[in-house]
């Protein structure tokens, strides 16, 4: 797994075709691979916001989450992730032959997974919540991963691409929103009567 995350972060024109040749199926990507790195950003989340905290100025101080409410954040947090990528996996196969694609539920899923890598591997940074924007910079990677990976796992035609790419990125990005939407209102409804 060390070699497969350094590859695909470093060497991803190489990495993409070894990933479409392997036979792999989706329950082995899940398992060996999506269900480990997704938890990164969960714990380190979870560790920062309850033993470090996050400070929101000089008179505040630094803020911590109680515990039990960044162990279910955490938790649902991780879940999500989990349903989202299956769901991007969906979203990208379905799309498929509006862009001249070739369908494969097991190649989309393979694309959705590998291309979130960066953001999986940034999510160790959780660990001080101050560095939450270069999570996000270097979550930014992702794209880049998903455009030069959409060619080689759905055969997209180089014409096609750019279609795909951006009708793809926007419902990956809304489903993100959606995951960390749900996240915080269950976040904001466990703290209302601590708060209120």
């Amino acid at each position: 797994m060390i070699q497969r995350i350094k590859d695909i972060l470093f060497r991803p024109k190489d990495t993409w075709p070894q990933i479409k040749a392997e036979a792999t199926g989706i329950g082995q990507v899940f398992t060996g691979y999506a269900m480990i790195l997704a938890a990164l950003p969960a714990i380190f989340g979870f560790l920062g916001f309850t033993l470090i905290g996050q400070s929101f100025g000089p008179i505040t101080g630094f803020f911590r989450i109680p515990f039990t409410y960044a162990l279910v954040w955490a938790i649902m947090w991780y879940v999500l992730t989990l349903v989202a990528l299956y769901v991007e996996g969906l979203v990208i196969n379905s799309l498929a032959p509006s862009f001249g694609s070739k369908q494969n539920m097991v190649n989309a899923y393979k694309l959705a997974v590998y291309a979130s890598t960066p953001a999986f591997v940034a999510g160790i940074l959780n660990i001080i919540p101050a560095l939450g924007i270069l999570v996000f910079l270097i979550s930014l990677y992702t794209f880049y991963l998903l455009f030069i990976g959409m060619p080689v796992m759905m055969e997209t035609p180089k014409e096609k691409l750019v279609g795909y790419y951006v009708v793809a990125l926007i419902i990956m990005i809304v489903i993100y929103f959606i995951v960390g939407g749900i996240s915080s209102a269950v976040m904001t409804a466990m703290w209302r009567p601590v708060l209120f």
